[in-house]
């Protein structure tokens, strides 16, 4: 390929010292490419003509191809990037994130960024990030998830968290005491068996778990139909007001909370912008 680049310098330019300064490189190595080009198709391709160079027949031919070629390659690269450019922008997230922190101030991203489509996928399953798919995520953890770049967000616990109209105000409750409230958990992940497992509660007899789609979750809690462990993050308002009640307090390492996630290199501009309008709204109140 570094032959053929500096022949096409050559053809383009009729001239070894120009084809050199068109690649930044000196006229001894333009001539070394074209030789050895020359060499591995058995050809003559240049010959010299007066102060400059003239192609062959042979030399003529293969120009017209290698203009072919490098002319299509560009069709399909300029091809290819309108149509990177103009797919909308893919984002997956837990829907807890969705509806608790997203939904209130997405109306100010598509107020600001109207050319941005978006494509949003609120699910608990950890979807992978891959070129020409899914551009973030935006994943709660300690950040740690090999091979992606990760950001924080909004750092937050987890809390055991109920209506108080559910719990009551008793003064305390030990862990194996929220056992006797009905529990609500999202579907496909496993929050309440870790936080029973981690505080050592053994259920003599199944718990009574009701499992729901995630956006059903807080509002459940709300009507009292039962406690949850969530990001304490999405609830601080509603305990300040005493509507709902921390039970108990699942102290995460340092760090922890919601990452906004992405693949290393080169990053599509509409999700640049996404980010940087996440960045500007992580500690700003909702719109509405």
């Amino acid at each position: 390929m570094a032959s053929l680049r500096a022949f096409g310098a050559v053809a383009q330019t009729k001239s070894l010292s120009a084809a050199g300064r068109e690649l930044n490189v000196t006229h001894a190595a333009i001539s070394q490419q074209i030789k050895s080009l020359e060499a591995h198709l058995g050809l003559l391709l240049v010959q010299r003509e007066g102060r400059g160079v003239a192609l062959t027949p042979e030399g003529l031919k293969l120009s017209e191809g290698l203009n072919e070629g490098f002319s299509r390659i560009a069709e399909t690269i300029e091809a290819l990037s309108k149509a990177n450019a103009n797919r909308p922008l893919s984002i997956t997230m837990t829907p807890t994130f969705a509806v608790s922190w997203l939904m209130p101030r997405i109306s100010d991203f598509r107020e600001k960024h109207p050319d941005i489509e978006l494509m949003l996928n609120p699910t608990a399953s950890l979807v992978t990030l891959e070129p020409g798919g899914v551009d973030l995520a935006i994943r709660y953890g300690d950040g740690d998830w090999p091979g992606l770049e990760a950001e924080l967000l909004l750092p937050s616990n987890y809390v055991v968290v109920g209506a108080t109209c559910l719990v009551g105000d008793a003064p305390a409750f030990k862990p194996q005491d929220l056992l006797q409230f009905p529990w609500l958990q999202e579907l496909g992940i496993n929050e309440l068996s870790l936080w029973l497992q981690q505080n050592g509660v053994v259920a003599e007899t199944r718990p009574n778990v009701t499992e729901l789609p995630g956006y059903m979750i807080l509002d459940g809690v709300r009507r009292g139909h039962g406690i949850t462990v969530m990001p304490k993050v999405f609830v601080l308002s509603e305990v300040e007001a005493g509507t709902l009640r921390v039970l108990f307090e699942d102290i995460r390492s340092e760090g922890s909370g919601y990452y906004i996630v992405s693949r290393p290199g080169v990053i599509r501009p509409p999700a640049k912008t996404f980010i940087s309008w996440l960045r500007a709204h992580c500690c700003a109140p909702a719109m509405g």
